[in-house]
């Protein structure tokens, strides 16, 4: 039998294709049959041909769906659970994923790619999924309700993530803060600062659509301005010494300047945009600025975030702003590529 995953065969070539039905291989492994993906500004990387990737290649590390075969080891999950994944396999017990660092766990693994024992993990854009580790990597939704498919889908990747950046960025109740990139993650950076208790939320954007999204999730000013003029707009909106917290979730050279360019002395920054470019280590050091973040551990803030999501308290699913079918995959690579959509939802 066969099923249907896409597959990036070159630069800017996405199709569908047939694969194997995907199997348990291992006492520990699930099989998941997908009911939402979802394409990530972090594709468009291996897409554009702007990071090292070997083609042909699965694709896609952000799913829910539900569960529909386990292998005999696992304890957590059984078929007819609605599960979220998140965008890295972990094994859970590790020394690494004690310490809430999953994405470094010791057996841990990425979709697309083979797992520790050399067998593929399906991409998550397919129609179904074979998920290594199944109880250490997958978290059971508690529901199966359509109206939240897109807030749980949201908290496999770009919601933890964009909180990652302010919890990096030690953001806190009362604080300014400024976000620099307003795609899905700088979005959902918004939402996690406010939800954190800034005051202020300022977000760096051009784009009319993705400005009235960020203030919908919590922004409270727009900033269009780039380079030293975007600095001084920042500072004249939050004071003279700039802002408490800086998320950046871009990763250039020019955003990372300009995140540290809006911190006032002793500020900290949080880092989350996949790096291509350099932070500027001398002015952080001579302004005493402090800076953390990196791949950010979304299974470890799962838990949380989804039971604000099951409260009514969180709707990250907000940052979807196209829905097309798993069979219409290539205009959704097309359209977050020009920039038309913040980030596209697949529904197989």
């Amino acid at each position: 039998m066969s099923v249907l995953a896409t597959l990036l065969d070159a630069v800017r070539t996405i199709r569908l294709t047939e694969v194997p039905d995907p199997e348990v291989h291992s006492p520990t492994d699930a099989v998941v049959r997908v009911t939402a993906s979802c394409i990530c500004g972090s594709d468009l990387h291996p897409y554009r041909g702007t990071a090292p990737t070997a083609f042909p290649k699965r694709i896609g590390h952000e799913f829910v769906g539900v569960v529909t075969a386990v292998g005999s080891a696992v304890q957590t999950l059984a078929p007819g659970d609605a599960v979220i994944a998140p965008f890295g396999i972990s094994d859970g017990t590790c020394r690494h994923c004690r310490r809430g660092l999953p994405t470094s766990c010791v057996q841990g693994s990425f979709w697309g790619a083979p797992d520790r024992s050399g067998v593929l993990a399906d991409g998550g854009q397919a129609e179904f999924v074979r998920v290594p580790l199944a109880d250490g990597t997958l978290v059971a939704a508690g529901t199966e309700d359509p109206a939240l498919l897109p807030d749980l889908l949201a908290l496999s990747d770009v919601m933890g993530t964009g909180h990652h950046a302010a919890v990096s960025a030690g953001v806190a109740a009362g604080q300014t803060v400024v976000v620099v990139g307003d795609g899905a993650v700088g979005q959902c950076a918004v939402l996690a600062a406010r939800r954190l208790g800034a005051e202020r939320v300022v977000v760096m954007s051009r784009t009319p659509q993705r400005q009235e999204l960020a203030r919908d999730l919590g922004a409270t000013d727009v900033v269009e301005a780039r380079g030293d003029d975007g600095i001084a707009a920042v500072r004249e909106l939050l004071g003279a010494d700039g802002a408490d917290a800086a998320l950046e979730c871009v990763g250039s050279t020019e955003s990372m300047s300009q995140a540290v360019g809006a911190l006032r002395p002793g500020g900290r920054l949080g880092l989350v945009g996949a790096p291509f470019g350099q932070l500027p280590l001398g002015a952080m050091f001579g302004r005493n600025i402090g800076f953390g973040g990196g791949v950010a551990p979304v299974r470890a803030y799962l838990p949380e975030l989804l039971a604000d999501v099951l409260s009514g308290a969180l709707h990250p699913g907000r940052v979807f702003d196209l829905e097309l079918p798993l069979a219409d995959v290539a205009e959704g690579y097309r359209a977050m590529d020009e920039r038309r959509a913040v980030k596209v939802l697949l529904r197989p």
